[in-house]
């Protein structure tokens, strides 16, 4: 037995899932422009279709069993109302299920949820015209996956909608997890996990490679191994509804994302494999006695308001020793200056810096001007006590002569092969060889240049030295370093004005 098929992992035609997806985008369409936000429509969608699927599983009846009577607040329920009645059974039905604390992955789906639709036509088009002519179930769990991760990155990329911060390309989540090649029992961690797309990277490459698990490891990992932070309540609840319509999840296992802010204390627990991309451009906003407070951590080795900092602090403090982790950050981080080199040394002391990809512009929907780049370390048991523990720094630089667009031109799959072939997944780091556009930096020089910058290219030591960085790439630096001094002049004066109140 293999994990996947411990799973529901039909496949349908790609003729299927077109269908599926385009029936569920031109809804989305109309809700959208009837004034409800991405998210929101989306959300809409995801309760019916729960509902609806929910209501075909329990009429599936088992040999020798009669079919589950209709409850009073499932999707029958629905079907039997028109205008204003059916507004009311709806509410009344998300209302019911929202104030469920059983803590199962379903319940979490509907968690906070309210009717957005308020307009009886429109409702009565969703439930009669959308969803009960179709049989969902019949797709399969893999299918249904599929074209709902689909329409979550259709909507998530549209500029319009302002939600692209909570999605990252499956392409870069799928090559990030090939190259760390999770396993069974890995303990899986995302603290800032958006629409859960690291978690089902995860859970996809599981299934294509473990064989034979025990039923003892499987509830193990689908109970106690993996786990999701997600800030905002709507993108939580999409993240399960994504993670349960793959298979990833069952309906009536714990919820595998908890909605909370994972920067506000240190983690309960470390992690083998933490994964995550935090939204970029975020600053902290703690409240409390009527002024802004940044996070004073006691496992943290500095203090900042900037969240990009903060989580890259909090990704070290959950990583277990032997773990591994990546984090993708805005490139402010490899060379800025103030708190974040002092964060930068006490990861290339403390952990093995043995990888930085480096991102081209256009990938991610809600930062497209946005220079970023994906940082890979390890903790390693120091028995010896020995510092720095990085001793070789590997660059590969996707950059040249690269230009995306998630909407145009997104990355995909074959963009990223040669990365995943150069990283050598499952094989020594010592049998990497240089290529044109991925080298090797001695700690020792990085740590001796200015700063101890890890914005380090394979044409040149340091990005800037021996040719000019593209003029976006200028421009884009120059911001960066305007918007840290700003924050930090911010932080300097909020102090000042704490110190002459006291």
């Amino acid at each position: 037995m293999t994990y996947a098929s411990a799973l529901t992992t039909d496949r349908g035609s790609h003729g299927a899932k077109s269908h599926i997806t385009e029936r569920l985008l031109n809804y989305y369409n109309l809700l959208y422009d009837r004034g409800l936000s991405a998210v929101e429509a989306v959300e809409q969608l995801t309760y019916l279709l729960v509902l609806k699927l929910e209501d075909e599983e329990s009429q599936t009846a088992v040999v020798g069993e009669q079919p589950a009577p209709p409850t009073p607040h499932g999707w029958t329920s629905l079907t039997k109302k028109r205008a204003e009645p059916l507004v009311a059974q709806y509410t009344e039905i998300l209302a019911q299920r929202s104030s469920s604390a059983s803590g199962t992955a379903v319940d979490a789906v509907f968690a906070g949820a309210q009717n957005h639709v308020p307009d009886p036509a429109l409702l009565q088009r969703l439930v009669l015209d959308l969803f009960d002519v179709e049989q969902w179930s019949v797709y399969g769990k893999r299918l249904l996956g599929e074209a709902y991760g689909e329409l979550l990155q259709r909507t998530m990329n549209e500029r319009r909608s302002g939600a692209g911060e909570f999605f990252t390309p499956r392409p870069l989540i799928d090559a990030i997890v090939e190259v760390l090649q999770p396993e069974l029992t890995d303990t899986i961690s995302d603290p800032a996990c958006g629409m859960g797309g690291f978690l089902l990277g995860v859970h996809d490459h599981l299934a294509r490679h473990v064989t034979n698990p025990t039923s003892d490891e499987l509830r193990q990992y689908r109970n106690q191994q993996r786990r999701g932070d997600e800030l905002v309540p709507g993108a939580a609840r999409l993240a399960t509804a994504n993670l349960l319509l793959h298979g990833a999840v069952s309906a009536r296992q714990p919820a595998p994302i908890t909605v909370r802010d994972a920067l506000a204390q240190q983690p309960d627990s470390k992690a083998s494999l933490v994964l995550t991309h935090p939204p970029f451009g975020k600053h902290a906003e703690i409240s409390g006695e009527g002024s802004r407070h940044m996070y004073g951590r006691s496992d943290f080795v500095t203090v900042s308001s900037d969240k990009q900092i903060n989580f890259l602090q909090h990704a070290m403090s959950l990583t277990a020793v032997q773990g591994r982790a990546a984090v993708v950050v805005p490139d402010s981080i490899l060379f800025a200056l103030g708190a974040v080199e002092i964060v930068r040394r006490d990861l290339l002391n403390r952990f093995d810096v043995h990888t930085v990809l480096r991102l081209p512009t256009g990938i991610f929907p809600s930062a497209s001007g946005v220079m970023a780049s994906v940082i890979f370390f390890d903790l390693h048991p120091n028995h010896a006590g020995e510092y720095p523990q990085t001793s070789k720094i590997w660059v590969y630089d996707l950059r040249p002569r690269r230009r995306f667009d998630p909407r145009s031109n997104p990355l995909n799959q074959r963009d990223l092969n040669e990365f995943v072939s150069a990283y050598g997944p499952g094989l020594s780091r010592t049998d990497r060889r240089e290529t044109e556009h991925f080298r090797y930096f001695d700690i020792h020089d990085v740590l001796e240049h200015d700063h101890a910058s890890l914005d380090l290219t394979p044409s040149n030591e340091v990005s800037g030295e021996g040719s000019l960085a593209a003029p976006e790439e200028i421009a884009q630096g120059v911001l960066e370093d305007l918007r840290i001094a700003l924050q930090e002049l911010e932080e300097l004066t909020a102090e000042l004005l704490r110190g002459d109140a006291e």
